[in-house]
């Protein structure tokens, strides 16, 4: 099967499990995306098992900014062994809204060898959302047991939460009660 065949059935799938009361929930609370089908995302994750991991398909969802759907399954079919750490801090700088920031450090970006650098990179960022997606991951890392609890971070995350947003904070209260 081709990448675009791949790629048209899979949105196919995500119409088969469209629910329009998720979809305009989503909108009216200000989901970026112009296309929402309301897919849980149990729903998504079961989709993306039934394909196999491809560099090519998931590039291909994540280019589709506009699509919700495709944003979230992305990281879901790149390989772990092809993703690079610049690949990685571009993706997570292109995230748009908490729900696409969540999914990918869950399923993507906690699994790389290098996801602690790439927290840390963002985290220093101005971009509130690049800040949101570095402690996400971190909050990852730390939930499997793969932080590197350093003096320095904590003094890092210590001044970070000093002058968070009501939204930022409590991620980064959780993080720094475990050190």
């Amino acid at each position: 099967m081709t990448t675009e065949e791949m790629i048209r059935n899979t949105r196919k799938q995500f119409f088969a499990y469209r629910n329009g009361i998720v979809a305009d929930a989503l909108r009216k609370n200000g989901d970026p995306h112009t296309m929402i089908m309301g897919c849980q995302l149990t729903d998504i994750a079961a989709i993306a098992q039934t394909l196999s991991p491809s560099k090519a398909v998931a590039e291909a969802f994540w280019a589709d900014t506009k699509h919700r759907e495709c944003r979230m399954i992305a990281p879901m079919l790149y390989p772990i062994d092809e993703m690079t750490e610049p690949c990685a801090i571009q993706w997570a700088q292109a995230v748009e809204c908490e729900e696409v920031a969540d999914v990918l450090c869950h399923r993507l970006l906690r699994k790389l060898p290098f996801a602690q650098r790439v927290a840390e990179a963002l985290l220093g960022s101005t971009s509130p959302m690049e800040k949101y997606t570095g402690a996400r991951l971190l909050l990852n890392l730390l939930i499997i047991n793969k932080l590197d609890k350093s003096d320095a971070l904590k003094s890092r995350l210590q001044a970070e939460y000093a002058t968070a947003t009501a939204r930022l904070r409590p991620i980064l209260a959780d993080i720094l009660e475990e050190f």
